[in-house]
């Protein structure tokens, strides 16, 4: 408390020691603070809740998104560590169209080039596809961290092994024209 009576100062944000994933405290046998969600006796099965319609939309270059696709992989990754219900449908969405349109720009810099006309001048100018392929690149990769830390500190299985951020570049590279 400062000496005008307002409370300025103390510890700041994002200081301190770093937050040990779930599997490790497991394995260390200190469950302070952990939430360990019990395993049923009797497993149900869970179906993956619908691709939404916008996700599946024709787009106006005629090609399909990749979208309900990196959805679904998404999805199957964070069920096979236990992680699909505490993960918002939203942010996978988001992230699953994020992925999308990013590789929709780099369709589209691959099929006109990396430089445009600028309107006024006439000059050569960085095409509009390369800052938005930047910009999805930015978004994806924002909502794949809060993805991952989730199962990070959630996760009472081991998340190691590929995950669905492996296959973007390769499912970029195998677009047909």
């Amino acid at each position: 408390m400062a000496k005008d009576g307002t409370a300025r100062g103390g510890p700041r944000p994002g200081t301190g020691p770093k937050r040990k994933p779930l599997i490790e405290k497991l394995e260390a046998g200190n469950l302070e603070g952990a939430t360990v969600f019990p395993i049923p006796d009797d497993l149900e099965g869970w179906d993956m809740p619908p691709v939404k319609e916008y996700m599946k939309a024709r787009q106006k270059n005629g090609k399909d998104l990749v979208a309900p696709q990196i959805y679904k992989e998404t999805w199957e990754w964070l069920k096979a560590r236990n992680c699909e219900k505490i993960v918002n449908p939203q942010l996978l969405e988001e992230y699953a169209m994020a992925v999308s349109r990013w590789i929709q720009c780099e369709d589209a810099i691959s099929e006109f080039g990396f430089l445009a006309k600028h309107p006024t001048t006439g000059m050569a100018t960085t095409s509009p596809y390369v800052n938005m392929a930047q910009n999805f690149q930015k978004q994806m990769n924002n909502a794949w961290y809060q993805i991952y830390q989730i199962v990070r500190e959630n996760c009472s299985v081991a998340y190691s092994g590929p995950n669905p951020q492996d296959n973007v570049m390769e499912m970029l590279l195998s677009r047909k024209g």
